[in-house]
């Protein structure tokens, strides 16, 4: 025999239950949510995998909590159903402040992905991919929208003090060794220059990174993470490679060489790429020059207003 079937009770609910104690949230949510992203890229739109965090906040003071479930699944249907811009981020933010009814106002997304380049070699004809890691916070308070985007770039660093100790030293070896030949050719000169000899000393250099944040004026159409590296890299002048050969090897050596800088130097330079752009409310960049002389970086930070403030 068929048992009995019995009409299924409601599911018990305690995130609906009055709060022990009375007080509204800032920020309730889920941090690192895996979902696809679709970019726009210059051959059209591509999918990359990314970390989301989001959050609402929790106006009313006697509710327990929020709807989490909800976040998640307006998430897994809006994100990635079209390219990411200002204007779907505002209605994602929105979608997940109606999804709360009267318990939120605002929302908070940050995201999380690895934004990837293609970069030709500096003189051969090959190229390689780099990858760029990107975060994107964006807040919808009181109907406004805010955007901040963050990335870093790695570049050779080049110190010029000790660019000119070398040169010092390749001069007294140069001088040592010619002190009595008179006079002398352009050959001799060129054959001694391409020697050992010709090189008492080089310079010190090492990895760099520079990590930027730069706040968005938000009535633009895109993001402009793409362009603000490469902005950053011409800036910089010695961006880290992909395919190497040797005359891109070279071509890297002579980069360095017409880009010796400190790290002060770096650090006003990623201002100055950033300062005059029409997007940017506000911009904070730290660079960091991992030393091969000492056992600690040097580190220069700086920030200002951009064009948009």
């Amino acid at each position: 025999m068929t048992p009995p079937s019995h009409p299924q009770s409601a599911l018990p609910d305690v995130a609906g239950d009055a709060a022990a104690a009375a007080r509204p949230l800032d920020w309730v949510g889920m941090r690192g949510i895996a979902l696809p992203l679709r970019l726009r890229g210059g051959e059209g739109e591509v999918q990359v995998p990314a970390a989301v965090d989001v959050f609402v906040d929790l106006r009313d003071a006697d509710a327990r909590g929020i709807h989490m479930s909800r976040l998640y699944l307006e998430l897994q249907r809006s994100l990635a159903a079209q390219a990411l811009a200002p204007a779907r981020l505002r209605r994602v933010l929105q979608a997940c402040v109606e999804s709360q009814g009267a318990l939120s106002t605002s929302a908070r997304l940050v995201l999380r992905y690895d934004l990837m380049l293609e970069r030709r070699a500096l003189a051969s004809e090959h190229a390689g991919w780099k990858r760029y890691p990107i975060e994107l916070d964006a807040a919808l308070v009181d109907g406004h929208l805010s955007l901040a985007l963050a990335f870093s770039v790695e570049y050779s660093s080049t110190c010029p003090a000790s660019a000119a100790l070398s040169r010092q030293l390749n001069a007294e070896r140069f001088a040592e060794d010619f002190a009595v030949a008179h006079p002398l050719s352009t050959q001799v000169v060129r054959d001694w220059l391409a020697s050992e000899r010709g090189l008492a000393a080089t310079p010190h250099a090492q990895r760099s990174r520079a990590e930027v944040r730069a706040t968005l004026q938000p009535t633009f159409d895109e993001l402009p993470a793409a362009e603000w590296i490469d902005r950053v890299e011409a800036a910089l002048g010695t961006p880290v490679q992909t395919a190497v050969k040797r005359e891109d090897e070279q071509a890297f050596a002579r980069l360095n060489a017409e880009n010796l800088m400190f790290c002060e130097d770096a650090a006003r330079r990623v201002a100055a790429a950033l300062a005059d752009d029409p997007r940017v409310l506000r911009y904070e960049a730290r660079v960091s020059h991992h030393e091969s002389l000492h056992p600690h970086d040097a580190v220069a930070q700086v920030s200002g207003r951009g064009r948009a403030a």
